[in-house]
């Protein structure tokens, strides 16, 4: 036992083991899913969180020596946000063509998100930081951080609110749409994508290319709306 502590203190001061956990919860988790089939309950990010949290708990680490361990992951977010263009420019074509039901569900989407997040909050009276907090929860996270930050929230707790609300997003949406009976695979990446970001267009991509295409669309659209809409929104509730 002895010799376990000594080995742990020495890894614990090495900040990659961190970045090389968090790699290795999320291959553990895609191991996962691809022994359950790909079944929307078994996301490969929520194993990796649950995994990533047990980790912690354990050894008594806080989230800030994590951080400094996995920042580069953190780190990543912006490049993919700005390649988020590519799906758009591949598509270009099939965007303009059916140009108004794209802008009337982002529109739908994003508004319903914003605003009903903060409907919700202001009847159970939260306060205007939390508020702030919440209104860009439906977005991308890098995106979702800089416009909570920005607006006198938390962007920790943003972070948070952004992976729960992907994870959720990416586990109901294959069972929603098919009870819905929406075959469309443009419409159903869309939609997740718009409502769920970067975890439901990774699970859009698992189940469909044509749907992750449009989920990317969908999730890079909603992250200028969601720019200009959230503060103008949060400013209507205050």
């Amino acid at each position: 036992m002895g010799d376990w502590v000594e080995i742990w203190s020495y890894l614990a001061e090495t900040p990659l083991i961190w970045l090389s956990a968090t790699l290795a919860a999320y291959i553990i988790g895609d191991w996962c899913a691809t022994r359950a089939g790909r079944a929307p309950l078994v996301n490969p990010v929520l194993v990796a969180v649950v995994l990533l949290a047990a980790v912690l708990w354990l050894t008594g680490t806080s989230y800030a020596d994590y951080f400094e361990g996995a920042q580069f992951v953190h780190f990543l977010l912006g490049p993919a946000t700005v390649a988020l263009a590519v799906p758009l420019w591949l598509h270009r074509a099939t965007v303009r063509r059916a140009l108004l039901p794209v802008l009337a569900a982002l529109v739908a989407g994003s508004g319903v998100a914003v605003f009903s997040v903060l409907w919700i909050a202001q009847a159970y009276g939260l306060p205007s930081d939390l508020l702030a907090t919440l209104a860009p929860k439906s977005t991308t996270a890098p995106v979702a951080l800089g416009i909570s930050e920005s607006l006198g929230g938390s962007p920790t707790l943003t972070a948070v609110l952004v992976i729960l609300t992907g994870m959720i997003g990416a586990i109901v949406v294959t069972p929603l749409m098919n009870a819905l009976r929406i075959r469309d695979w443009r419409a159903r990446g869309f939609a997740v994508g718009v409502a769920a970001h970067g975890i439901g267009t990774a699970r859009a991509f698992q189940v469909n290319p044509q749907a992750g295409a449009f989920a990317g669309i969908g999730m890079a659209l909603n992250a200028m709306l969601t720019a200009l809409l959230a503060p103008w929104a949060l400013g209507l509730f205050l």
